[in-house]
């Protein structure tokens, strides 16, 4: 059995930082439908059109009956560990430094023998469950897991190094006021985050739900606005080196299309609240949390967006405020590859309508805060980059896959 994670240490402030390696990431084209798969938390293999075989490693042609129409599909995870090794040592710097490392071959029902990494809880000859996940380097690796699930199975060494689950790391929360603010600061103090930083704008005034977030056990507020740059080099200044996991819930939700608001005030305020506050965000906390990819137990981990799914495609009942999504949304994919050299992931959390003072005139279905939270804890263990929370958010995902323009029309109605 994995034995539980200890609370690291306090860290020697005179030791160096280890600088951040990333393990071989070239890949084809074609594998790259393994990294999209990987990336949403799914497992899908290429299944040949024609004769219906699963297919791995990624190919260009079946290699039955030579077909060239190979779509990616979900199939069953379920296979057998025929035989394991542990390497002890490699020529590769990156896993020179995390060895012994566990790999074995694993057949799954299937059909596709896969080498894979192995987690510590499974066992040659047992029955075990594939997983997709992303490395460091961005791109999908498979790991063997425990068909049953075990109390402590987040805390395999090697799993954490595809996830960025909260225990025992530092988090910072850019935004408290708001409802989705102070629940993501319970889930992660739930989910055993050491410290959870809450990021307050103007401290002075008081708000709904401030006594309850002052007592969250490991919260720590601090004098947060990130529609003040100064605001911003400050707390970093401050906290930057001991930020694990970043979470930006700063919101500005405001009805309206484009052509009937009369100025650009409150589009001005979306922009600078969503859109500049994520390029503050970055540049001030990014650079350090890249230089940390590599630091112990405690190494930087994941910037996390929440973003509405409308990002994907306009809500014209919301037009400006989706378009500032669509902004962030823009930023946060080059965010991701900025990170990627320090092993630092980017996580999007798509949403449809939260059941919020913003979206009152809105039907259902709405979603919680608290399930928003909880999902986004749900994302950092499995360390995906994308992932749709709620109907609306999986439905509009679901259908802007099939037929874009027909999404765009009907939205539009």
């Amino acid at each position: 059995m994995t034995e539980p994670l200890i609370r690291p240490r306090r860290k020697d402030p005179l030791k160096k930082t280890r600088e951040p390696l990333l393990p071989q990431g070239v890949r084809s084209r074609t594998a790259h439908g393994l990294t999209a798969a990987a990336a949403e938390g799914r497992f899908a293999l290429q299944v040949c059109a024609g004769c219906g075989l699963a297919i791995y490693p990624p190919r260009d042609a079946c290699p039955r009956c030579l077909s060239s129409r190979l779509p990616f599909q979900d199939v069953p995870p379920g296979g057998t560990l025929l035989a394991e090794t542990t390497i002890r040592t490699s020529t590769d710097v990156y896993f020179r430094e995390r060895t012994p490392w566990r790999i074995g071959t694993v057949v799954l029902d299937c059909g596709p023998s896969f080498v894979a990494h192995l987690h510590g809880d499974v066992a040659e000859g047992t029955r075990v469950r594939l997983s997709l996940r992303l490395d460091k380097s961005g791109n999908a690796v498979a790991i063997a897991m425990p068909e049953q699930s075990s109390q402590h199975q987040g805390d395999d060494v090697q799993l954490r190094e595809f996830t960025c689950d909260p225990k025992f790391r530092r988090v910072l929360i850019t935004d408290g006021r708001t409802a989705i603010g102070q629940a993501m600061a319970r889930a992660m103090a739930g989910a055993g985050a050491s410290i959870v930083f809450v990021g307050i704008a103007d401290a002075w005034k008081p708000f709904p739900g401030e006594t309850a977030l002052r007592t969250i056990p490991g919260a720590e507020v601090v004098s947060l606005d990130i529609t003040d740059s100064q605001s911003v080099a400050d707390v970093a200044g401050e906290i930057a080196h001991r930020v694990d996991i970043l979470i930006n819930t700063a919101e500005h939700p405001r009805a309206g299309g484009i052509m009937h608001r009369h100025g650009l005030t409150i589009a001005h305020r979306e922009m600078d609240i969503r859109y500049f506050g994520l390029l503050r965000l970055a540049q001030y906390f990014g650079p350090t949390m890249r230089a940390r990819g590599a630091d112990g137990v405690n190494a930087a981990a994941a910037f996390v967006n929440l973003l509405s799914v409308h990002a994907l495609m306009n809500w014209p009942q919301y037009g400006a405020f989706s378009a500032a999504e669509a902004a962030c949304l823009s930023a946060a994919q080059a965010l991701r590859a900025e990170l990627r050299g320090g092993g630092v992931k980017v996580l999007n959390m798509f949403a449809g309508p939260l059941d919020t003072e913003w979206f009152q005139t809105v039907p259902p279905p709405k979603l919680s805060p608290a399930a928003l939270a909880n999902a986004t804890v749900d994302a950092l263990r499995k360390g995906i980059e994308d992932s749709y929370v709620g109907d609306i958010a999986q439905d509009i995902k679901a259908r802007l896959d099939v037929q874009p323009k027909a999404l765009e029309r009907e939205l539009g109605q």
